[in-house]
């Protein structure tokens, strides 16, 4: 297993180093200068070339990439453009309310839909295939904004059931938490909910037409334990390689997700970064999001070596 893991690390390296180039390019090519939307456009020429000075804006590319590289990997991202706080306690400021939105997202997609694919699996074209069919059309066809609205105008303004605006509530009021939360979690909980039905469904189809099943049900084993100890078993690939592939899509799907509800989390903050040309504080988040991305595949690799160990000698 360690040689496992090394291996890994030493493939998610020049992964990370490549994501990081392209990040430092990408942020250089956004319309505006990050001098003039600090100072406005009464400053003049002077101060905004000083102010480009100041910012290491005047100095070649490979100056500022060699700069940009040494303050990641000492943790530094700067300061905003517009505030002067260093973005990291910014981003440490709302970084909690994005990983909770992501987490119960995906407990939400695990716990409904794993076992919604099996049960559909297991009564194939009757009548919880076709709920589980018309569940996961339903969690594709709307885009994460567009099913946001729809939750917040049937459960928050015409039931009252939940807060309009999921602003962020301290732990002190657990209660309160999880209120502003669920609206926001099962808008994207439901869209992982459609993939993973769909995918658990394939395969276990697939697994429970393979001979080592056909076998077990001829030596008489209970029903659950063909399903689950022998056709889930090798479903479990697939489903990892989902969750793993889909938690990026959910961090991804949170920018929409906090504005539609109004709450804080890094979304907002990196819309907030591109609306003002804060060069720095979307430099930074940039490289947080690549580096979360990356990990989460490390992690999905690492978990294919526990589902599988056949997948450790590869």
């Amino acid at each position: 297993m360690i040689a496992y893991l090394a291996k890994r690390l030493l493939l998610a390296a020049p992964t990370l180093l490549a994501v990081l180039t392209l990040v430092f390019v990408l942020v250089r090519i956004v319309p505006g200068d990050p001098a003039f939307v600090i100072l406005g456009d009464q400053a003049t020429p002077q101060a905004l070339a000083e102010l480009r000075g100041r910012l290491g804006l005047d100095q070649p590319l490979w100056r500022q990439y060699a700069a940009f590289m040494s303050d990641v990997l000492t943790g530094d991202f700067g300061r905003s453009l517009v505030t002067n706080r260093p973005v990291m306690t910014d981003v440490l400021a709302v970084l909690p309310y994005t990983i909770e939105l992501t987490i119960a997202s995906l407990i939400i997609g695990v716990v409904f839909g794993v076992p919604l694919g099996v049960w559909a699996a297991r009564s194939r074209d009757g009548f919880a295939d076709w709920v589980a069919r018309i569940v996961s059309l339903a969690g594709l066809s709307f885009p994460a904004f567009v099913s946001g609205i729809m939750m917040l105008i049937a459960f928050a303004i015409h039931f009252r059931w939940f807060p309009v605006i999921s602003k962020g509530v301290p732990l002190t009021d657990p209660v309160e938490r999880l209120r502003s939360l669920a609206l926001p979690a099962l808008n994207l909980g439901l869209i992982m909910v459609a993939y993973l039905t769909r995918v658990t469904r394939s395969g276990m189809l697939k697994a429970m037409s393979e001979d080592y099943v056909r076998t077990a049900r001829a030596k008489g084993m209970p029903t659950t334990i063909v399903i689950w100890r022998h056709g889930f078993r090798n479903v479990l690939i697939p489903i990892v390689t989902v969750i793993g592939l889909y938690l990026g899509v959910l961090i991804g799907n949170s920018v929409l997700t906090e504005i539609v509800f109004n709450r804080p989390g890094l979304g907002k903050l990196i819309i907030g970064a591109l609306e003002k040309r804060d060069y720095t504080m979307l430099q930074g988040l940039m490289v947080i999001y690549a580096f979360i991305i990356v990990v989460v595949n490390l992690l999905t690799d690492l978990a294919y070596g526990l589902v599988d160990p056949r997948v450790k000698t590869t």
